[in-house]
């Protein structure tokens, strides 16, 4: 076929004829190397200079302690993120001037290569990573004291002990800097490339395959061990050698212990299985729980349970996007819990903000709500708001937003809308010091976590446990917390042992996508039972706003997925929404003013400003904290409804001022 001319390309398909070209792309590198040079160049941005030399080492090959055998092999992830070498003795330079990236490895040894493999040749390591040059091990100390004589900039290091071993080369401290790299790579990790997603993707089918291979066989297993035996096979058999954490596979009281191990008791006599289990893909993690009736039919109780801790995900997972300060989902996850459990009657005598603001809702969700996840299950810990971040929050704060607060008394109908958020934001610090410390907490959802990007991958995991020791020991004999706990209803539920459901979501554009796979709630509860499983479409990529409307686009990314149970049919939704928005909307309360000791004031078309006391507003009105509702896309006169069913709190403001 002759060459194509690009110069005619757009005459020619202007033709009407249709004709068919190819294009011949030749590259002598691979196509689908992990992109660690890309990495590298991030890392270095992050750095903010324009010289300097990183330096990273692999893990080493080590022997157990007083035996000849191997510990197994895990390669440390900051030298896996900028090399993509899973291989032992590897270390890297990167020369941030001349933009070049050097993989070391070790000569091949005869006696490593008959007992344990030879590893990878230069040429070899050539066509796997994506690297600037090969180079043996032996050559490392001689590259680094030449760049230290006629290099600029510093020697970026990841930790200061490693200052120490560089000195021998006769490099001195000023020039060594290891205090700011590991920062640089964390805010380059926490946001995910294309590849990474992809490897997590892969990570989560694995992690799907095993969970239903457990439900498929669950009512046939006696006991804890062999539900981890099952989803171990079933991952190293599709080529996931490795877990990207132990496997906790709890049932009854075992299912409260959030990270229990032994996995070696009977079933006989639960009523659930908790199990928290993701596979590994190539260093990339998943995380992945789960939570059924073993005999695959709930029980009242711990039905009841499992409904208010899907509503807790459920609702979360639909507000996320950019923008979002994950530490608010933390604190309206226990909101959510917080009406649930009163309902059950398990928490009473006070009000659902009097029971949060004495934090008595650990008791029973004693953990975060999620945490940043990819090269480790709990991914750059560290992560801290940047000076950006700091200047987002400032702008929130003082600009005016609406916010809005369905109304609850008979006489008033609609929505108020708030047009001032530093008027009636409620004081969330103390919630904020009781939800989101970071001995509970870890990143994002501690209060000083960024808010979520895109291309981040968090998980939502909220969860209900029923702590025997928790309860009995600490919160049960604490006169602030005992107070709402009600004993005689707690009883009923102590079998339940705890419920926890998790996905992995990846932060999009606008919105969210599920990259959790796994079967849950009535779709797990049909595998149990051998039943056939329908075809639905979830939550794969979801859309902020509830009303948009199903698509073509939807349609494609739901092929590979299986919904929640709380969703339906894309037809059902359909006519759902349209039933939906064909009710006539309320006519808004407009806010005209800041609080006042007395109250507040607003108005309406139909009755002009009206005033409404702080005790009318506790005793008509529920409420969650202002910066929970922060929406930056809304726009003067939207609405936003909301109800007791999403988690609102009663009781108004929590900050100071009030009358």
């Amino acid at each position: 076929m002759a060459a194509l001319d690009l110069s005619a390309l757009d005459e020619r398909l202007s033709e009407s004829e249709e004709k068919e070209y190819w294009i011949h792309l030749d590259t002598s590198a691979r196509l689908d190397k992990y992109p660690a040079k890309q990495h590298a160049r991030a890392a270095a941005a992050k750095l903010g200079v324009d010289s300097g030399l990183i330096y990273l080492a692999g893990a080493p090959t080590t022997l157990l302690e007083d035996s000849d055998q191997a510990v197994p092999f895990r390669q440390r992830r900051y030298f896996y993120y900028l090399s993509g070498s899973n291989e032992s003795d590897n270390h890297l330079l990167y020369d941030i001037h001349t933009d070049k990236l050097t993989l070391y490895i070790p000569k091949i040894d005869l006696q490593k290569a008959v007992w344990g493999g030879a590893g990878s040749t230069k040429s070899e390591a050539e066509e796997l990573y994506d690297v600037d040059s090969i180079a043996y091990l032996s050559d490392l100390e001689t590259d680094t004291k030449s760049w230290w004589k006629t290099g600029d900039g510093k020697l970026y290091l990841l930790h200061p002990i490693q200052s120490h071993a560089i000195s021998s080369l006769g490099i001195s401290s000023p020039r060594i800097d290891a205090t700011t790299l590991q920062s640089a790579i964390e805010q380059c990790r926490v946001i995910k490339d294309d590849y990474e997603i992809d490897l997590i993707r892969q990570a989560n089918k694995v992690s799907a395959d095993a969970h239903r291979a457990v439900l498929e066989k669950i009512k046939s297993f006696e006991n804890e061990s062999q539900v981890e035996g099952i989803f171990l096979d079933t991952c190293v058999s599709e080529g996931a050698h490795n877990q990207a954490y132990n496997i906790i596979a709890g049932s009854g009281g075992n299912a409260s212990v959030l990270h229990y191990g032994k996995n070696d008791e009977p079933l006989a006599g639960r009523q659930v299985l908790l199990i928290d289990a993701g596979a590994e893909w190539n260093c990339y993690a998943s995380d992945v729980t789960r939570t059924f009736p073993i005999s695959g039919t709930w029980t009242k109780e711990a039905k009841s349970i499992y409904d208010i801790v899907e509503k807790m995900q459920d609702t979360v997972m639909s507000r996320l996007k950019p923008g979002v300060h994950y530490r608010d989902m933390q604190v309206l996850a226990h909101v959510i819990a917080a009406n649930g459990l009163l309902e059950l009657g398990i928490l009473h005598n006070g009000t659902a903000a009097e029971i949060l603001k004495a934090g008595t809702t650990l008791a029973f969700f004693p953990h975060g709500l999620g945490h940043h996840m990819g090269l480790e299950v709990h991914d750059v810990l560290n992560i801290r708001i940047s000076k950006e971040d700091k200047e987002e929050r400032r702008f929130a704060a003082s600009e005016t937003n609406n916010l809005h607060f369905q109304l609850n008394q008979p006489d008033l109908n609609g929505e108020l809308i708030c047009t001032s958020a530093s008027s009636l934001a409620a004081n969330s610090s103390e919630l904020y010091a009781t939800f989101n410390d970071s001995s509970i907490c870890m990143a994002p959802a501690r209060e000083d976590s960024p808010t979520l990007k895109e291309g981040m991958v968090i998980t939502v995991e909220p969860g209900i446990y029923f702590s025997k020791y928790a309860l009995e020991n600490h919160f049960l004999k604490d006169p602030v917390h005992s107070q709402y706990i009600n004993k005689d209803a707690l009883k009923k539920y102590m079998d339940v042992g705890g419920v926890r459901i998790e996905d992995d979501v990846l932060i999009t554009k606008n919105s969210y996508e599920n990259l959790t796979t796994a079967p849950k709630g009535a779709d797990a509860l049909r595998i149990i039972r051998g039943e056939k499983e329908y075809p639905r479409f979830n939550e794969h990529q979801h859309s902020h706003s509830p009303s948009v409307a199903y698509t073509e686009k939807t349609k494609e990314n739901a092929k590979s997925t299986r919904p929640s149970q709380s969703q339906a049919p894309a037809t059902e939704t359909i006519r759902q929404r349209e039933t939906e928005q064909a009710k006539p909307s309320p006519s808004p309360i407009r806010l005209i003013s800041a609080t006042t000791p007395s109250g507040i004031k607003y108005y309406t078309s139909e009755s002009g400003e009206l005033n409404l006391t702080w005790k009318e507003i506790d005793e008509s009105m529920m409420h969650i904290p202002a910066r929970l509702l922060h929406d930056s896309s809304s726009k003067e006169g939207d609405c936003f409804p909301l109800s007791k069913e999403e988690g609102l709190m009663g009781g108004f403001p929590f900050g100071e001022g009030r009358k």
